[in-house]
């Protein structure tokens, strides 16, 4: 019998350790949740770029979906990079098949460096298929313009963004704002209400596996059983001060400082 809350990310894997899988799993066990993982492809990365792509191939993603959920379960599941179509037909089709609590979609799209990660040919079957599951989807400005076809340089286009997700058929989605001018502010809107999360901006090049980490700390907070609001809240609370207190590694984009608390 599960004794604490459990959370799953389906995602690629960063081989620098700032992002992906790896800046998930951290995230996780940060704020108290145990982490599973299904990996969707492994990426050969550091804070620089992006050197290659290998995409897992279907049916061992099904199987790793498989193994934990028939085991371990999740009270909630994040998703973050699945690169292709038929990678998202194959999430899709295992998330029907197996229902979960709560699923956070970060739709993953360009890595901190600039290199694509999500396929052109991918975006629609992200709109169709996936983004009707969400409990929550957290665009950021670039993604949300590719998503809803529209230009966001204003608050009411902010908005506006946010409606078009819900019509898309997503439960709930946060709008993040790191790539707009002034202080760093997320707007959620769940259909009914809209409420603003904001943050005073902090100049640093460690942000690489910023989506990731917040995606990730909210699924945590809804695997913790917070409400959605507070789990958003918090989120943005624990990233914050993971980039706040982050230091340098490598000699590009660096990671977020993902357990802060413990260090002395």
């Amino acid at each position: 019998m599960r004794t604490g809350p459990t959370a799953m990310t389906i995602a690629g894997s960063d081989s620098g350790g700032g992002a992906g899988v790896q800046a998930d799993l951290k995230t996780f066990a940060a704020r108290g949740v145990y982490g599973t993982s299904t990996l969707t492809a492994i990426t050969a990365q550091n804070t620089k770029g992006v050197a290659a792509v290998h995409e897992i191939p279907t049916e061992m993603i099904t199987a790793q979906i498989n193994a934990v959920l028939s085991d371990i379960g999740a009270d909630a599941v994040k998703t973050g990079m699945l690169a292709s179509s038929p990678i998202i037909q194959c999430v899709v089709s295992e998330l029907q098949r197996r229902p979960v609590p709560w699923l956070v979609v970060d739709p993953v799209m360009v890595a901190k460096s600039g290199d694509r990660l999500l396929w052109e040919d991918a975006i629609e079957a992200l709109k169709t298929l996936l983004v009707p599951l969400a409990s929550v989807i957290t665009p950021n400005i670039p993604e949300a313009e590719t998503l809803t076809g529209m230009k966001i340089e204003s608050d009411a286009q902010v908005r506006e963004a946010a409606e078009k997700f819900i019509a898309m058929g997503a439960k709930s989605v946060v709008v993040k704002g790191g790539h707009r001018e002034g202080p760093a502010t997320d707007l959620f809107f769940d259909g009914s209400s809209f409420h603003e999360f904001t943050s005073t901006r902090i100049e640093t090049a460690n942000t690489h596996g910023t989506g990731c980490t917040f995606a990730s700390a909210l699924a945590a907070g809804l695997a913790r059983g917070l409400s959605l609001l507070e789990a958003v809240g918090l989120a943005k609370d624990y990233v914050t001060e993971a980039i706040r207190t982050s230091f340098p590694v490598g000699q590009g984009h660096g990671p977020l400082n993902h357990f802060y608390k413990l260090r002395g």
